[in-house]
């Protein structure tokens, strides 16, 4: 490399360095990563990382300490994810060295139809899917957590669920981190849960929402969860069950007795590829996320990047338009593979990155009207409200896990009697072909809505390995910037040496496709680099920060290292 360029590299690096240094008091910090030698939690809430760690200290495995920190992450976080959505989790068995995946995603309700959504001129209805009752697909997250821990768990169930008892029972102060402000972010929301009689009863008080530093206690949902406790059936074909079928038929809801009943988890394999030294599995379809995270990892392949620098405008570049050609190729090609053919095998193929790559021009940005979908094969959504945990431990057993009810408090309604936030995933569907969803993701006819289908998902949990040994447990909420957040985060980790903490808190890109724009996290990026960037025609929208990641690496010395976003309020907990 001439001298020219190895000094230019070395400024952009140092001014990238020193802008996160400079600008991390207003716009973030760089997390110091927790390191402990036995076992570790990480979530969005502390509250709920407490809650896995308390049941590694009792003997618990990492399934069980999982299971424990989703219920409560259902009771801490009732705007993000509950017992009323559903996910994906992945699983690392340290002793036979098998990662498996488990979809619990929510499955579209038996009287579901293909144009639900439209009204008599085929035109999407406003709204229809994302609040209200029709919005609702049936719930997955009991029934993931009941078969998890039926094959892996270790401590009875009972004992698993008791922290998120506890907490809903006994109450926690709400922070002035999150105080309700999904609500307040979105005018049809607010309305509808006021419109909502039981969701009002729990998030308000005398019409008005319940403010930071006070006492929240979810009485119904204690019991709820208490029921679940000595039956997780009763979710699906118990009391709890009726309950949701009965206030679905008297408010236009589809969900009925026999979805409920009939709902089934689904164990998959996940996919798999190698980047560098690194094994990195991640979720298979009805996902998106492990697909577009290989397929970029393949399109960026050799380049090596450590010598340009971290966010260097080359590395830059390349991650952009990686992740265009990733987000196209998402929206013809991938669904349910229960429904549809997915060409999972050809687009994480080496080859065919090597032919996308190829198409790449590193002076120039591609403009998304001239990347299409790249394979020959004929025939494709959820926001920041979503919730991601990682657990690994004494024996190095490791769980990712994401689980949503999509939007902010789901579709704002709420089962009388229960507690229980029902989700709105029924808009990660394509509505319509070529109509883009709440996250600005447009789907085609492979992820259209049919009976008993499960919508096209973002998650991305992820477990790397290196020489069969685990070295990273990540994901992320974020929708449509989901994948992308997993892809710097694995990168930062082993392309660029960074700990833990620093790879979660350093400043973030995306681009998806559509529309043609690429976030950049206003207080990241030098003058220098935006410049380069511009001059290359990447059309740039400097934003606030956005996600919430976090992670779990194992270090050369067996060290767990463990960090969370700080642009959230979540931790890290370990013994």
């Amino acid at each position: 490399m001439p001298t020219i360029t190895k000094t230019k590299n070395l400024i952009i690096s140092f001014i990238s360095l020193t802008a996160i240094l400079t600008t991390q008091a207003a716009s973030a910090t760089i997390t110091v990563p927790l390191r402990s030698k036995k076992g570790m939690v990480t979530s969005a809430n502390p509250l709920a990382s407490e809650a896995g760690l308390s049941i590694l200290k009792k003997g618990g495995n990492a399934v069980d300490a999982a299971v424990a920190t989703t219920f409560a992450i259902s009771v801490v976080e009732p705007f993000s994810a509950g017992i009323g959505g559903g996910g994906f989790l992945l699983f690392h068995s340290q002793k036979t060295g098998e990662i498996k995946a488990l979809d619990f995603r929510e499955r579209a309700p038996i009287k579901a139809t293909k144009n639900m959504y439209l009204d008599a001129n085929g035109k999407v209805i406003p709204g229809a899917s994302i609040t209200g009752y029709l919005a609702v697909a049936t719930p997955g997250t009991v029934a993931g957590m009941y078969e998890v821990h039926r094959r892996y768990g270790k401590l009875p169930w009972q004992e698993v669920v008791k922290p998120a008892i506890s907490l809903a029972k006994n109450g926690f102060i709400i922070s002035d981190r999150i105080s309700w402000r999904s609500i307040s972010a979105y005018e049809n929301l607010k309305q509808a849960i006021l419109n909502n009689p039981a969701a009002s009863k729990i998030f308000t008080r005398n019409g008005e929402y319940y403010q930071p530093g006070e006492s929240f206690i979810q009485t119904d949902l204690a019991k709820t969860l208490e029921t679940i406790s000595q039956n997780p059936q009763s979710f699906y074909t118990g009391e709890i069950a009726k309950l949701i079928a009965d206030d679905m038929a008297k408010n236009g809801g589809l969900i009925t007795l026999e979805d409920l009943k009939s709902y089934k988890t689904i164990w998959r394999t996940p996919v798999c590829g190698n980047f560098r030294k690194a094994k990195i599995c991640s979720m298979p379809p009805p996902s998106s996320g492990g697909v577009h995270l290989l397929q970029m990892l393949n399109i960026i392949g050799d380049t090596d990047l450590k010598s340009l620098g971290w966010n260097h405008p080359d590395a830059i570049h390349l991650m952009i338009e990686s992740m265009k050609i990733a987000y196209s190729d998402r929206s013809q090609y991938l669904g349910d593979p229960d429904f549809v053919k997915v060409p999972v095998s050809e687009l994480i193929s080496k080859n065919y990155a090597q032919k996308r790559r190829q198409q790449i021009n590193m002076n120039k940005a591609t403009p998304s009207t001239e990347i299409k979908p790249g394979l020959k094969t004929t025939k494709i959504p959820e926001k920041t409200e979503t919730s991601h945990l990682n657990v690994v431990d004494a024996d190095r057993n490791a769980v990712s896990l994401t689980f949503t009810i999509n939007l902010g408090f789901g579709a704002g309604i709420v089962t009388p009697g229960t507690g229980i936030v029902l989700n709105n995933e029924m808009d990660d569907f394509a509505a319509a072909p070529g109509v883009p969803n709440a996250f600005g993701l447009v789907g085609n006819e492979a992820n259209s809505i049919a009976p008993r289908k499960t919508p096209l998902s973002s998650m991305t949990p992820t477990i790397v390995t290196e020489n069969n040994r685990l070295r990273l447990a990540v994901g992320a909420p974020g929708g449509s910037t989901i994948i992308t957040q997993v892809l710097q985060i694995i990168l930062n980790v082993l392309e660029y040496k960074m700990d833990v903490g620093a790879a979660v808190s350093v400043p973030r890109i995306h681009h998806q496709w559509l529309p043609d724009e690429l976030r950049v996290e206003s207080w990241g990026l030098d003058a220098l680099t935006l410049q380069d960037l511009r001059r290359r025609g990447q059309k740039i929208k400097e934003t606030t920060p956005w996600g919430n990641i976090n992670a779990i690496a194992v270090t050369e010395k067996d060290t767990l290292e463990g960090a969370a976003d700080p642009r959230g309020e979540g931790s890290a907990k370990g013994y």
